[in-house]
């Protein structure tokens, strides 16, 4: 259903202004850009959670950056309401004011598009696929999706944009990588039963998924601890036997071996993965030109295969 072209691999904006400054961001993206990256996902609250930030700083950066280097209509974006504080939920009062924010952070007339960041049962989705719809109409909004949504929300949400003539959502974006597989489960089919398209976020697990988290290794990030919890678990000790072996095969960085098995997922149109240098850059974009064999895809799926409930 989508219309939007994302290329291989969407680049991460919660980075932005988090751990990386704006220099440092502004790097990252010429990085991207000059190795063929054309979309990026950002949120209104990123990086609220920064001390002396209050949100909108990653937005703001990249509307400096679309004005320094001339090069918004090369870049699909993608931005987020219902999570920041003062912008919370998905009433069609918040969705409208929030909306305007964005435009005016990321110094553009239009948002390519735009995630309810969390669902809220406590508005109508009526009233809430109606705001979504209106931006469309005024033209502040190519498409809409929906980002860690259970399938039943979903689907209902399919139900009132088909019954009303309304935008649908045609994007779903949720956690998903080789260590978290919940989403193979339930979620997944029914992005494809829904004919949306999927954008996993969280795609090398916090880190984890580009090797450098081993057994006795300490390792400096903001996210570690999260990342090294993963070794808790003996099957992703298995996962990374694996990912070392084909990366050897092919040549290339284990980053690159696990965005490329995401990407030949079921209704995956590009993985969502961050930056805080262009030289992660480069180990991102190496995904692009990576194919895996059928032998390597079932390899790698069998250390973390999911269970169904």
């Amino acid at each position: 259903m989508t219309e939007l072209d994302f290329g291989p691999l969407m680049l991460g904006g919660n980075v932005f202004g988090w751990t990386a400054d704006r220099d440092a961001s502004f790097r990252v993206l010429d990085a991207f850009l000059e190795a063929g990256g054309r979309s990026i996902d950002t949120a209104d609250v990123y990086s609220a959670w920064v001390d002396g930030n209050s949100g909108g700083e990653s937005e703001t950066i990249l509307g400096e950056w679309f004005a320094s280097r001339g090069v918004r209509d090369r870049v699909i974006v993608a931005t987020k309401v219902s999570s920041l504080e003062g912008r919370r939920g998905l009433s069609a009062a918040t969705i409208a004011a929030a909306a305007d924010d964005s435009l005016r952070r990321l110094g553009t007339d239009h948002i390519d598009l735009y995630f309810a960041h969390r669902d809220d049962d406590t508005v109508d989705q009526e009233e809430t696929m109606a705001a979504f719809d209106a931006l469309v109409a005024a033209g502040k909004v190519r498409e809409v999706g929906a980002s860690n949504f259970p399938p039943a929300r979903l689907r209902s949400a399919a139900r009132i944009a088909s019954a009303s003539g309304l935008a649908p959502f045609t994007v779903s974006q949720d956690r998903w990588s080789l260590v978290e597989r919940e989403a193979e489960i339930d979620l997944v089919p029914t992005v494809g039963e829904l004919g949306m398209v999927e954008l996993p976020y969280s795609a090398l697990g916090a880190g984890f998924l580009t090797g450098k988290y081993r057994p006795g290794v300490d390792v400096a990030s903001q996210r570690a601890h999260r990342a090294a919890a993963y070794l808790d678990d003996p099957r992703n000790l298995d996962l990374l036997d694996a990912l070392d072996d084909v990366a050897a095969e092919h040549g290339v960085s284990v980053t690159a071996v696990s965005l490329a098995w995401l990407a030949e997922q079921p209704h995956v149109a590009a993985p969502i993965a961050s930056a805080r240098t262009p030289e992660q850059v480069a180990d991102l974009m190496q995904s692009a030109a990576l194919s895996l064999t059928r032998q390597e895809l079932e390899l790698l799926s069998a250390a973390t295969e999911p269970v169904s409930a």
